[in-house]
């Protein structure tokens, strides 16, 4: 073999490198990819059956219909202002209902007392379909934002309420018996070792209360709305609007995504705090 002949056979599989580690990335990652994919998928063949005939756009709006729809609502400011009085709902509503059932949880988790005093109420109430008690609330509270801020509090209170307090009891007893060998007040181990321990769990708990929220409020703003997502799913409805229904929907959807994305990144970062 000649060096020339040497130098070409040398050089073959350095050219097929980027190739191969190419497609060792891609057969690595199939999996995402396709999860990725899935539901562009889904959308083209949902396109496809309402250009061919075969879905009734009266039914179930072609995605560009939908779409077009969405882009109309942006353009005439609807959709801002809707997403202004919805947010604010929900943040009320998940701001009292998150304040009650981590600070009830807390004390149930604290003390042997409060749990006996209080947990057995609230399984009681937990145990009530929360959705269920919109008509009493519009008698206690008339069909103003008071019952729809209440209704979202409602749902938003018992999954931080349950984590609170599951995650206290699993701290692990051997720090509270160093902390007490170190002499710390009962605000310095709330401070040091009940807080830090049972962030985690808090923040699983405040995604399931976001999520239980965005749930409600849609029930919710069906309620004599006259702002917000839900009141523009109403007007829809009324105008048989289907594209402009699916559109809030999806509205709601995505504000659920988002909010959920947000409090899984600061999930990590308390998880790194407590290493």
């Amino acid at each position: 073999m000649t060096t020339r002949d040497s130098l070409v056979a040398a050089s073959a599989p350095a050219a097929d490198t980027p190739v191969a580690s190419r497609r060792e990335w891609i057969r690595g990652r199939r999996w995402e990819i396709i999860r990725f994919l899935s539901p562009f998928a889904v959308l083209l063949l949902w396109q496809a059956g309402s250009v061919g005939g075969l879905i009734d756009p009266d039914i179930l709006p072609a995605p560009s219909t939908i779409a077009r729809a969405g882009i109309e609502l942006i353009g005439n400011g609807q959709l801002a202002e809707a997403l202004r009085v919805s947010g604010v709902r929900a943040a009320e509503g998940l701001l009292l209902g998150g304040t009650i059932g981590v600070l009830l949880g807390a004390m149930v988790g604290l003390s042997r007392l409060v749990d006996a005093v209080v947990d057995p109420t609230m399984q009681m109430v937990r145990a009530l379909p929360h959705l269920g008690l919109i008509p009493l609330f519009i008698v206690w509270f008339g069909i103003g934002e008071l019952p729809k801020v209440l209704m979202v509090a409602l749902g938003a209170a018992f999954p931080l309420y349950l984590n609170t307090t599951s995650a206290i009891r699993q701290v692990d007893p051997k720090l509270f018996e160093t902390a007490q060998v170190l002499g710390f007040s009962f605000w310095q181990r709330l401070r040091v070792i009940v807080v830090p321990s049972a962030t985690p769990q808090v923040l699983v708990g405040l995604r399931q209360s976001l999520a239980l929220s965005w749930l409600t409020l849609i029930v919710a703003e069906q309620i004599n709305a006259d702002a917000g997502v839900g009141f523009l799913i109403n007007n829809a409805r009324d105008f048989l609007r289907i594209d402009v229904i699916i559109f809030g929907l999806v509205v709601y959807a995505l504000l659920g995504i988002i909010t959920d994305a947000v409090v899984r990144v600061q999930e990590r970062r308390a998880l790194r705090y407590r290493s």
